[in-house]
């Protein structure tokens, strides 16, 4: 009985979060956003369920290490080496702008230096889960402003471990050698971590793959997280950095994607515990009584962190509309920024009336951040599509002709352009779909209004002079119709066309095209490898470049 009425309450919790999660997508908004509204109804309506035996705490709790053992798996050195540029330039550069500016803000408004700069550097701080599912539901893995997004979160994450250190340490008197101390366990850790990975880690999954069944790997999984976090506190360190370098141990090694899909469940069901405490932890009365102060702090934090982070892609040498973008994408604030508010530390400084106002505020930034990113993509669209106009009257382009053509920018399009940008290939894209053309400029495509069937475009576009061409949506029709009067005219492009059955393919190819099959699934990324092989670039560096590309639609923050 006594167990029956231990799990009563999770069973309840879990039925809500479940219809929470559908109703939220419905709606079109995050999940999260969700999850901490029904944290709020809970703690007014039956706040016993959330307080029965310290469960939901507990497993609250968890949800913050696997979601640091998560960000650790997409933490290789590998990744490092890649988007140093980004992670180590640009990162700390946004950081310490919005920090810079926010903590300026805060100091004037009263708080003292040190509350000042524990607020601008937690609200600097930007929703990883969050926008990382913005990306991947619009699937932005790969263009630019996605990508350094993504060196930028993972920066912001390991920023937000010393952060947690900071708040937690003794007093502001000791603060300096507090950080020292932890700095120097961190070293030592990481580089623990690193040996273990390739001398502990690797073999023990060498030997599960072969030996092991699938229960026992993912309690592998789940004891290297959760014994990486009770190592590092039992040292000092925090929790939540112990389950990011185990992570990082994991992520040496082949089999993270394997760990990844395995820990994938826990660590969304654990993760929708912790927002749900978080919001049952809003003071309702605090919100009450302080709504206007509420909105306000949260356009504060939405206006100051946008033109924080506009500063700082600029100085990294940015379009305008490229850092109208990612500067709004990444103006909401952090999940770490309840973590950090509710730490001794940052309650004593600031009070915990400020606290909850801080808390509900970076809530309600949250709430905002998928309509944020819509509003950015939408700025940064009307501002390219004006220089566009501005700088070219007719699709000519100006000077030497790039020598590809891309027809359609969906999915596939945006694929094959990716691969191009890759390896420094100038390519010219052409869309008819106001809505594809649209969002293809916004993300930084060269992309211009065509209909690739009306024979007029072919030499407004120059098509004499390209060397490769690629329609990215075959349709046998279309080619039965104009496809013999383009070879005519063209004979010596290399035509391309994206099939996506064998049937398809076979037909294009008794046509004279090159066909290359491509489910929906990869997004275009077999067509793409062949545009690659018959441009000339070497095998290697293809397989090299495809692999990393479906690593980012399996997961935004993959390397």
């Amino acid at each position: 009985m006594e167990i029956a009425q231990t799990i009563f309450p999770i069973l309840v919790i879990l039925a809500l979060g479940i219809v929470t999660a559908i109703l939220s997508r419905i709606a079109r908004v995050s999940p999260i956003v969700g999850y901490l509204l029904l944290g709020v109804v809970l703690s007014a309506v039956q706040p016993e369920l959330l307080s029965a035996g310290g469960t939901v705490h507990l497993l609250a709790e968890l949800g913050v290490v696997f979601l640091l053992f998560d960000i650790g798996l997409h933490f290789s050195t590998a990744h490092v080496r890649r988007e140093a540029g980004n992670i180590f330039g640009f990162g700390p550069l946004q950081v310490g702008a919005s920090t810079a500016l926010i903590s300026g803000c805060a100091w004037a408004l009263g708080l003292s230096p040190v509350g000042a700069f524990i607020v601008g550097a937690t609200l600097a701080l930007s929703s990883t889960a969050i926008v990382a599912g913005v990306i991947a539901d619009r699937r932005q893995q790969n263009c630019p402003v996605a990508l350094t997004a993504t060196a930028i979160l993972i920066f912001q994450d390991v920023a937000a471990i010393f952060l947690l250190i900071l708040t937690m340490g003794p007093g502001q008197g000791a603060v300096a050698l507090t950080m020292l101390t932890a700095l120097l366990k961190t070293v030592v850790a990481i580089a623990v971590a690193l040996l273990s990975a390739r001398f502990v880690v690797r073999p023990l999954f060498a030997i599960l793959s072969r030996h092991g069944g699938e229960e026992v790997f993912t309690a592998t999984a789940l004891l290297i997280a959760l014994a990486a976090g009770w190592s590092a506190a039992m040292a000092g360190l925090s929790m939540t950095l112990g389950a990011f370098l185990g992570g990082m141990m994991v992520a040496e090694s082949p089999f993270k994607a394997s760990v990844r899909s395995e820990i994938g469940p826990f660590r969304a069901l654990l993760v929708s515990f912790f927002f749900l405490s978080v919001g049952a932890s809003l003071d309702r009365d605090v919100i009450a009584d302080a709504w206007p102060v509420i909105v306000a702090m949260a356009i504060g934090i939405v206006v100051l962190k946008s033109a924080a982070n506009i500063f700082a892609s600029l100085s990294f040498r940015w379009s305008v509309p490229g850092s109208v973008q990612l500067g709004v994408l990444m103006a909401g604030g952090s999940e770490f920024a309840f973590i950090v508010f509710a730490t001794p530390g940052a309650r004593a400084t600031l009070g915990d009336e400020l606290v909850a106002q801080l808390i509900a505020a970076v809530a309600l930034t949250l709430a905002a951040t998928p309509m944020l990113a819509s509003i950015g993509r939408h700025i940064a669209g009307r501002l390219r599509t004006r220089e566009t106009l501005r700088m070219q009257r007719e699709m000519v382009p100006q000077g030497e002709t790039n020598p590809v053509i891309i027809v359609g920018m969906g999915d596939v399009g945006r694929t094959i352009a990716d691969a191009l940008e890759e390896f420094d290939i100038g390519y010219d894209a052409i869309e008819r779909d106001g809505v594809q053309l649209r969002d293809a400029i916004a993300d930084g495509y060269r992309a211009s209004f065509g209909d690739a069937s009306d024979a007029r475009l072919w030499r407004a576009v120059d098509l004499a002079g390209r060397k490769f061409s690629v329609m990215t949506a075959a349709s046998i029709d279309a080619a039965r119709d104009w496809m013999p009067s383009s070879l005519a005219l063209f004979p010596d492009l290399h035509r391309v066309w994206v099939a996506r059955t064998d049937d398809e393919a076979e037909q294009l190819n008794e046509l004279g095209i090159e066909a290359v099959v491509s489910p929906d699934e990869s997004r275009g990324i077999e067509a793409a490898e062949a545009l690659l092989a018959a441009i000339g670039i070497a095998p290697d560096q293809i397989s090299a470049w495809a692999d990393r590309q479906r690593a980012r639609i399996a997961s935004p923050l993959a390397a």
